[in-house]
């Protein structure tokens, strides 16, 4: 979920709302009907009217909503737009749209249920010759080096005074991603492309692919820089790629992400550098998993190989495990039963308070203030009612 300095920082972001202004003008014309999929504080929305859409559905979860709301009454666009907070996948819409944009794939398109609540948009909302903002992600790799953020992060982890061991630490650090600022001089190789998504015809939000290099000079390498060029339209595109061009740089709000290697590798000019990098959606995110072998130029001999994945980047004990197998055979616990309370409760269309009370009275050694217990009686609400 966002916070407000995120939607702040992406309305700030003027290389992606220009970017993402000209391929709706491209799109909109007097007639059309425009579902905005995350619409976030509703600039997307409040554009599309400026343009001239006849209707804008304007989708959002979060509270941002609110303050989308009150910027179409600013702005007198409040009667063409229709604003519903829930997610794009629990609605239906009362008409096709004729343009569908969003803007919630994070710095990468394979992120939580973005592909997913496209796909989904794209076969529920959008008429059957709609236009998709964005159209097409191509993603892109590269091998860098980032001697900053590994001084950064193995720094503490090598501090002898207090003789401890932290390898644990590292092996969850080297398997999380991070984000980072690439530039040319990072470069150990060219950008590579990895794989692309296009959203007309896209239905497995899972991905897989393969990149080969030819180390370019030497030095040393610490990971793997993963970004994207995105085309919003024909002739509108963005990207995050070192060397692209001032004009279609995607700005502040999308930087690369560095996938690190286990141990920095010393690189010579002509090395090879093989990786295989897939992606899969589990639950309501991904996880990512990279293998990494690296080959001297003239001899061929293995110089580096890892085998990496971001499961590994959070600590999970083996019981918290074996609850999620198949097999295991879960009851409720002391918080499982009070949820069950209230949502019985809700079911039978009791009001927030009474549910409170009943919990305060049923669950007495856990409520004994009744603004705690409305409160989260009144957070449930929220999230199942």
């Amino acid at each position: 979920m966002y916070t407000i300095s995120d939607y702040g920082a992406m309305i700030a972001d003027t290389a992606r709302t220009q970017a993402f202004f000209r391929a709706l003008r491209a799109a909109i014309t007097p007639d059309s009907i425009v579902v905005d999929i995350g619409a976030g504080t509703g600039i997307f929305s409040l554009l599309a009217c400026r343009l001239g859409a006849r209707r804008v559905y304007a989708i959002e979860p979060d509270d941002a909503i609110q303050v989308a709301k009150a910027m179409a009454v600013a702005n007198g666009c409040s009667d063409r737009i229709e604003f519903t907070q829930d997610l794009s996948t629990n609605i239906s819409l009362p008409e096709r749209a004729d343009v569908m944009v969003s803007d919630i794939g994070g710095v990468l398109p394979w992120f939580r249920n973005h592909i997913t609540s496209i796909v989904d948009g794209r076969r529920r909302f959008l008429a059957p010759d709609g236009v998709l903002i964005p159209r097409r992600d191509t993603a892109w790799l590269a091998v860098v080096e980032a001697e900053d953020w590994y001084a950064q992060q193995t720094a503490p982890l090598k501090n002898k005074g207090l003789e401890i061991d932290m390898e644990a630490a590292w092996n969850i650090v080297s398997n999380t991603f991070n984000r980072t600022n690439v530039k040319c001089q990072h470069l150990l190789t060219e950008v590579r492309h990895w794989t692309s998504v296009d959203y007309a015809d896209v239905e497995n939000p899972d991905v897989r692919g393969t990149a080969e290099w030819s180390v370019q000079r030497r030095g040393v390498g610490h990971g793997l820089a993963l970004g994207f060029d995105r085309v919003l339209a024909p002739g509108v595109r963005i990207s995050n790629a070192p060397s692209t061009p001032r004009k279609i740089n995607a700005g502040r709000t999308y930087s690369p992400i560095l996938l690190p290697w286990s141990m920095p590798v010393a690189l010579a000019a002509g090395d090879r550098v093989i990786v295989h990098l897939e992606a899969v959606l589990a639950g309501e995110d991904y996880i990512w998993n990279w293998k990494t072998s690296v080959r001297g130029g003239r001899s061929g001999a293995e110089k580096a190989r890892f085998v990496q994945s971001t499961f590994f980047g959070v600590p999970l004990s083996a019981a918290r495990l074996r609850k999620r197998g198949a097999s295991y055979r879960p009851t409720l616990n002391e918080d499982g039963r009070i949820a069950r309370f209230v949502l019985d409760s809700m079911n039978q269309c009791t009001p927030v308070g009474e549910i409170a009370r009943q919990l305060s009275y049923e669950f007495t050694d856990r409520f004994k203030d009744p603004k705690d217990t409305l409160s989260y009686v009144a957070d449930l609400a929220q999230k199942y009612g």
